[in-house]
């Protein structure tokens, strides 16, 4: 398929010069387009081919336009770069050159050094306030920030995932340029930074495509979002590839994680999306390309994106450290340990296994290296998408929690934590939007009545108390105070942790392989890899409240334990409650390593 046809103008608002601007709408089902420049002037655009519709005009950076449909409806740009205030108002000419990069050099940081803290743009006061974290995330062990999504979206404070403007920053959060800024400022300390992008479905508010461009969307095809995305259309790939190029080459990010890509119903889509990103950065930076997946579509792993969020490694931890089976946990109730065993040693759970639904789910994954998947034990969904927002801390065993933390930073996968992990934060993470009128009614009840198949709200009353996602004190309650000075048992716990990922782990996790996985006791494995050097790293690992039998490993260097004196007991013959070791054989003489105990 051509990367570019002779009639398909790049989407948007595009500088030609520094007074020169082109305007490139795909409109098939209109008549007339117009731009209509805020100081009063209305434009008429040429119609071309194929349903464009384009003019290049005298244009500076920062002007303000709409388009206008067929002399009857004012609309914003649909690539518009930035927007004056909400959805509804104008757009703004953006001029991409217009930053000064003060790390112009910055190539990035190679995909076995990612330790990536997730974190709400808003959440945490915008881009510059988001800045101020930078140095004791760097301080922590953390190599990458990921931001949730920053497509434009109706109000004020959301999710991100209700985005209509997929090119625009999130005006409320600052400017273009302040975006850059951060980023720049991120690459200085070190840090990348990855961008959570929606291309599955535009939000319900805000989005004019229906009316003028119907053939973004295919009818026949929905996703839980409303009619799916038709990617069959050249002009549709183009405006969501052109959009991850445009994050990628303009802002610097350094990496994208597409989100839910199971609703993206032609899967080539990815596979170009890929080889486009790969063939248009340049080859000496390191850019991470990750997707979220329900279908374990292993083969997309090997075809240009470097891993994927293993839900299903997260879904048993949670399972065992909460007991918790409800909705889509009734997938781990029955044998959780034995599928944790299974996602240590080949990476997902459910490679064609049957689920709850009596249907197969994912392909293979055991030939995969264990850097291909992103474990996490919580996430903005796995928190947020509780009706409370409880963290895992407040729902499970202190002792039990920093097992898993250590099996979390100490395992080959890559991990993710969420902001405010490292505090143990008490503040909830609750889905928050700031939709009105009728739209607010409909997802605050939707909202509820999502949690009726969870056993603690079958009673309609209790699904009352659920936060209304709409009122401004649920988004207020979601924020986290995390300051230089907060300091907690946890922080100290993540900052070991880390030290030993990167003294011990990162270096040599390339061509890193599974050795296999055992089931000691319900709630206890061991988990054995053979790291890039042929040193071996093994886990064991003990979530349950209760002693088990197992043996130690002969010539092995402690690099943790946890509880204290642990190690000792295993020498006994017994692996205690709630007990992670963490422990590496070298492949040939070596020093002796330094072992840190909790």
């Amino acid at each position: 398929m051509p990367l570019r046809t002779l009639e398909t103008w790049p989407h948007g608002a595009i500088m030609l010069d520094a007074e020169h601007t082109r305007f490139a709408l795909w409109a098939p089902d209109a008549f007339f387009v117009s731009v209509e420049l805020e100081d009063g002037q209305s434009l008429p655009l040429l119609p071309q081919a194929d349903g464009w519709f384009v003019i290049n005009t005298r244009c500076p950076a920062g002007t303000r336009y709409r388009y206008n449909i067929d002399g009857e409806l004012e609309v914003p740009d649909p690539a518009s770069r930035a927007q004056a205030g909400d959805i509804h108002l104008h757009s703004v000419v953006v001029d991409p050159l217009a930053y000064r990069w003060q790390h112009s050099t910055w190539l990035g940081r190679p995909w076995n050094e990612a330790v990536i803290y997730e974190l709400h743009v808003g959440a945490l006061g915008g881009f510059s306030d988001v800045e101020k974290h930078l140095a004791r995330l760097v301080e922590l062990g953390v190599t990458a920030i990921e931001l949730m999504p920053l497509a434009q979206f109706p109000g004020d404070r959301n999710w991100g995932y209700d985005g209509v403007l997929p090119y625009a920053p999130q005006s409320s959060y600052g400017t273009p340029e302040q975006l850059k800024h951060l980023i720049d400022t991120a690459h200085g300390h070190g840090l990348a930074v990855i961008l959570d992008v929606v291309y599955n479905h535009f939000g319900p508010d805000g989005n004019y495509l229906h009316r003028y461009a119907k053939g973004f969307f295919r009818e026949d095809k929905h996703t839980p979002w409303g009619a799916a995305i038709d990617f069959r259309r050249r002009e549709v790939r183009d405006f969501f590839i052109e959009n991850a190029l445009m994050w990628l080459l303009e802002y610097r990010f350094d990496g994208l994680r597409l989100d839910a890509v199971h609703a993206i119903e032609s899967p080539d889509f990815l596979q170009e999306l890929a080889q486009r990103v790969r063939e248009q950065t340049d080859p000496a930076r390191h850019v991470w390309l990750t997707l979220e997946n329900e279908h374990n579509q292993a083969s997309l792993l090997q075809e240009g994106f470097d891993a994927q969020w293993n839900d299903d490694g997260h879904n048993a931890l949670h399972v065992l450290l909460t007991g918790e089976t409800d909705a889509y946990y009734a997938d781990y109730a029955d044998n959780p340990t034995e599928q944790l065993a299974r996602c240590l040693s080949q990476g997902f759970v459910f490679q064609g296994h049957v689920t709850r639904h009596g249907t197969p789910r994912g392909e293979p994954s055991g030939h995969l290296p264990p850097s291909a998947f992103v474990l996490f034990l919580q996430n903005h969904d796995q928190i947020g998408n509780r009706a409370f927002g409880e963290r895992l801390h407040q729902l499970t065993s202190p002792e039990a929690l920093k097992a898993a933390t250590a099996l979390l930073l100490l395992s080959p996968m890559i991990p993710l934590m969420f902001m405010g992990d490292e505090f143990a934060a008490e503040e909830p993470f609750l889905f928050f939007t700031s939709h009105h009128g009728e739209l607010a009614e409909l997802v605050r009840e939707g909202r509820r009545n999502e949690f009726a198949a969870f056993s603690a709200f079958t009673d309609p009353h209790k699904r009352e108390q659920i936060p209304d996602p709409n009122a401004r004190q649920t988004f207020e309650a979601s924020r986290p105070k995390l300051t230089a000075t907060r300091q907690s048992v946890m922080q100290g716990l993540y900052h070991q942790l880390l030290r030993l990922r990167h003294k011990h782990i990162i270096p040599h996790l390339p061509g890193t392989v599974a050795l296999g996985a055992e089931v000691l006791a319900e709630g206890a494995v061991t988990a054995r890899w053979q790291l890039g050097n042929g040193s071996q790293l093994r886990i064991d690992l003990n979530l349950s409240d209760k002693p088990v039998v197992h043996s130690p490993q002969a010539d092995a260097s402690l690099l943790f334990e946890h509880p204290p004196q642990s190690a000792g007991l295993l020498d006994q013959g017994t692996l205690a409650p709630y007990c992670a070791l963490v422990s590496l054989t070298a492949a040939a003489p070596m020093l002796p390593l330094d072992g840190e105990r909790q």
